[in-house]
């Protein structure tokens, strides 16, 4: 090749790498020595190379990025971080590259670097923040909290029941708060009750029509999808059989507690769980209470109405699709009465309530939802089932007997071979250390012992070496030792290595969980020294409330620690996952 040639070579290869922008280049420079015909073959040829050059680069070109966005969310069941997980998807569709974090990873004096914020949160028990909110919530609310700047736009979503008297007390707290230290409201609060699907759906659409979030919003972007659709959800769920249905309560308990078992078959990955995992299940109401409900309206049952999902019949509604026990603020609303705070709706409907139609009877109640219970199984163990530990709810109230709509679904009207909705709520904030040699201690009383057993039966299929220890209790040894024979068979072969068991009707002095604990603290701090995870399942109210206090008092007494660092260590443990909740 001579030295012409060469430097012909560099410049087609120069126009190559940079053509100019405005038109297609000429890649043959004029005065190169080819004819007509080899000129226009080496332009087509060049052309082409040119073609594909641009079109590759253009395929590897980054999308415009989206403006950030900060979504936050408090959840102790999993509703909230997947509404998060909805939330990031619409989010990119409308311009905004968001980033999901529990509540408690955000430090909350570190909130002025951020300019757009969405928080997603639930209020549980006696109006007490999540466990992966409290942090969080605990410092907003102190009164030397930093103030935040005018730039840092939000908007808050609550979860809450509208039948608890605390009734979505967190949300309104955090949106008041942040308001108070100076960030700007862009939506008012989104209140949501148990049927929160609309109002949630209408505070997303809201906040992103604002013109602070229309003005600041980038490029829309095709949100990434991680995960295929599940086939089977809350609002789908599957049909599963009921294999089993046994009572473990004995004779002459002042409780009925059975063991569920559902198959899964069918259910393919969406029902792929694992332990700490809850199942949802969609329960129907006792024909009873719907001829109850009729007899006090005057209704017979075959009035049409008319529901979110289409028209109906009056008696089919009551059955399938509509709470029969919860007085709301809707109900009083659109029935235009007054209810007492222990009212039900029967209570109500008793009281006398004129011109009442069958239309207005349903507009008047809420929708029927579904029953979270912690699963009671090892995938490992029970391939293909599920199991469940329920507690039949059975009171008294104003005179007559009243009975809780999903247990006594499970326990006293679904047998062998009945089908029952169902679906899988994940846990994010409840699971099983993957340390098969970590120490486990697990605290669940009554029907809390139900994760428990899945626990145990997966570190035996996993062959776990690390010591395990369980607080189990209820009234009577006799009647309430729940899962008692697979527990002693558990100590027997060394699975278990201690089990302490509080019976409070067996002795003059009632004698609970938390007190065996105070009990042998100095041997459950030492577990804890060695790296052990607590569990704790059951009661929110009154249990988990007691287990904690006696756990921090522990702190106090081994390592000699004042309450403010015990209640420090304490959150250290929550934080690293080495002290969760499933209490409801």
């Amino acid at each position: 090749m001579t030295e012409h040639d060469t430097t012909l070579m560099q410049r087609v290869a120069e126009t190559l790498a940079n053509p100019p922008q405005s038109t297609i280049p000429d890649f043959i420079p004029p005065d190169a020595p080819f004819d007509e015909e080899q000129r226009t073959w080496l332009s087509g040829l060049f052309a082409g190379l040119y073609a594909l050059s641009a079109a590759a680069k253009a395929g590897s070109a980054s999308p415009a990025a989206g403006t950030a966005l900060t979504i936050l969310y408090g959840s102790q069941s999993g509703t909230c971080e997947a509404l998060s997980k909805d939330l990031k998807k619409y989010a990119a569709s409308q311009g905004f590259d968001a980033t999901i974090a529990e509540l408690n990873t955000q430090v909350a004096n570190d909130l002025g670097s951020v300019q757009h914020l969405l928080v997603i949160a639930a209020t549980f028990g006696e109006g007490e923040p999540t466990d992966n909110a409290r942090s969080f919530y605990d410092a907003l609310m102190a009164k030397d909290a930093s103030k935040l700047p005018a730039t840092l736009n939000f908007s808050v979503c609550g979860m809450g029941d509208s039948s608890y008297p605390h009734f979505n007390k967190i949300g309104r707290d955090l949106d008041r708060r942040l308001a108070e230290l100076g960030a700007t409201r862009a939506t008012p609060m989104a209140v949501c009750d148990v049927a929160y699907d609309d109002d949630y759906a209408a505070w997303r659409k809201a906040v992103f029509a604002t013109e602070t979030f229309q003005a600041a919003a980038g490029e829309a972007q095709a949100p990434v999808t991680e995960e295929q659709t599940a086939q089977f959800d809350k609002n789908t769920p599957f049909m599963g059989t009921v294999l089993d249905v046994r009572r473990l309560s004995g004779a002459g308990s002042a409780k009925c507690v059975n063991h569920i078992e559902i198959s899964l078959s069918g259910g393919g990955d969406d029902l792929d769980y694992q332990v700490g995992d809850a199942l949802g299940v969609w329960p129907t109401n006792d024909q009873s209470e719907v001829a109850a409900i009729l007899s006090e309206t005057g209704f017979h049952g075959s009035e049409q109405v008319s529901l979110k999902s289409g028209p109906t019949t009056l008696r089919a509604a009551l059955l399938q699709s509509l709470d029969l026990i919860t007085v709301s603020p809707k109900t009083t609303e659109v029935w235009q009465c007054e209810s007492q705070d222990d009212w039900q709706l029967i209570d109500l409907l008793r009281s006398g309530i004129e011109d009442l139609t069958p239309q207005g009877l349903v507009d008047g109640m809420r929708p029927l939802q579904p029953r979270l219970y912690s699963i009671s199984s090892s995938p490992k163990e029970h391939p293909g089932e599920v199991h469940l530990t329920v507690g039949e709810v059975h009171y008294e109230l104003h005179g007559s007997s009243r009975k809780g709509v999903a247990s006594n679904f499970l326990g006293a009207r679904s047998g062998p071979g009945s089908t029952v909705g169902v679906y899988l709520q994940r846990s994010t904030h409840f699971h099983l250390t993957s340390d098969d040699a970590a120490p486990v201690i697990m605290i669940g009383p009554g029907t809390g012992i139900a994760p428990f057993r899945a626990f145990l039966e997966e570190r035996q299929a996993r062959g776990a070496s690390g010591p395990n220890w369980l607080f189990f209790g209820d009234q009577h040894a006799a009647t309430d030792y729940l899962y008692q024979n697979e527990i002693e068979a558990w100590l027997q072969n060394g699975l278990l290595d201690k089990a302490s068991l509080a019976w409070s009707r067996d002795t003059a002095e009632k004698i609970y969980v938390q007190h065996l604990i105070q009990r042998q603290g100095a041997e459950f701090i030492q577990w804890l020294d060695d790296g052990a995870v607590i569990y704790v399942c059951g009661d929110a109210s009154r249990m988990a409330v007691d287990v904690e206090h006696s756990i921090l008092d522990l702190f106090r007494v081994h390592k000699h620690l004042d309450e403010e660092a015990a209640a420090k260590h304490l959150e250290s443990l929550r934080a690293s996952h080495r002290y969760q909740r499933d209490v409801y």
